[in-house]
């Protein structure tokens, strides 16, 4: 499953209750009210468990959180970047 699909399935099953027909993969998750604030930081704990990456600080704005797109775009750029431990 690719990543999009994965960060498509978690915002539908945990913010959507399993609603997705009004889900488009560009669509900003602040501005429609999909998650807030909060749901950011659930957003970020799942990407950090399942992807095993760590969301710093200042990666978590907008331009890398705010839709399946955005974040599956930002898992590229964190997985492909990646040094092993």
């Amino acid at each position: 499953m690719n990543n999009q699909k994965l960060v498509r399935d978690f915002v539908v099953s945990n913010f959507l209750f399993g609603d997705d027909s009004s889900l488009e993969d560009d669509r900003s998750f602040l501005d429609s009210g999909i998650i807030d604030s909060t749901g950011i930081l659930e957003l970020i704990t799942f990407l950090e468990q399942h992807f095993k990456i760590k969301v710093e600080p200042e990666e978590t704005v907008p331009d890398n959180l705010d839709s399946v797109e955005k974040v599956a775009q930002f898992l590229v750029r964190k997985t492909t970047n990646q040094t092993p431990a």
